[in-house]
């Protein structure tokens, strides 16, 4: 069987190429055609975007103008913010009335005990001035100072306990001899001391106690009342030393 090639070879190379050529414009339809559908939808998302953001925008204005329309706006606007404070103020406070609590704790017993006619904090200096008067003389006001050089403050947080010195020094004040309320001779005196922070330290800081040598006693929340027998009126001055 003889076969005849009709069609030379240049003419074969031509369909190829027109075949492969229709190819590259269909898929370059299918690819732009794809492109534009892409466009679109980022057009249409953009779109959606602008008006999403001309919307709010709109609704921000609107309450802005509320707002400003408010009277004394910086006013209200600073109440709020110090509002917003009062929490942590209030936690990390001093807790002042415990002052109470050590004065009676430190007070010695009978017959050394003595009456308290003011009581001073300056908490700049951290410093407590304690006025008063003492039936038994020079020796009740030696026994409150030494109670008072003796103590410590306990502070527990947890498993965690530490102790410091209430103080570390005295300083002495007037001294003098009077007569109370009652008629009674009496000594008169005041000192000042330094107290150690610890002692009137925020309540979250865990649990405050006063350890004096005669036993502990616990200040992290203040008594609920003062012995009247703690405070007396100044007593008439009769002579000093």
């Amino acid at each position: 069987m003889i076969e005849i090639n009709l069609l030379p070879n240049v003419k074969r190379e031509l369909l190829k190429t027109r075949a492969m050529r229709n190819r590259v414009i269909s898929i370059s339809f299918l690819v732009g055609g794809a492109s534009i559908a892409a466009v679109v939808v980022l057009a249409l998302i953009l779109g959606s975007q602008i008006a999403a953001e001309a919307v709010q925008s709109g609704v921000i204005k609107d309450r802005n103008d509320k707002l400003m329309a408010v009277e004394d706006l910086n006013k209200v606007v600073t109440i709020q913010h110090q509002l917003t404070k009062i929490n942590e103020q209030h936690s990390g406070k001093k807790i002042n009335s415990r002052i109470f609590d050590v004065v009676t704790a430190v007070n010695p017993v009978a017959p050394n005990n003595v009456s308290f006619s003011d009581i001073k904090v300056n908490p700049e200096s951290k410093t407590i001035t304690l006025e008063g008067s003492a039936v038994n003389g020079y020796s009740a006001l030696e026994t409150l100072k030494k109670t008072i050089l003796n103590t410590k403050v306990q502070t527990t947080d947890g498993d965690k306990s530490s102790e410091v010195s209430l103080t570390k020094e005295i300083k002495d004040g007037d001294t003098s001899f009077g007569e109370n309320s009652e008629g009674k001779k009496v000594l008169q005196f005041s000192f000042s001391f330094e107290y150690a922070e610890e002692l009137l330290a925020p309540a979250n800081n865990g649990t405050v106690s006063v350890l004096t040598p005669t036993g502990k006693v616990d200040v992290t929340d203040s008594r609920q009342g003062i012995p009247d027998s703690l405070f007396k009126s100044n007593s008439k001055k009769q002579e000093k030393k």
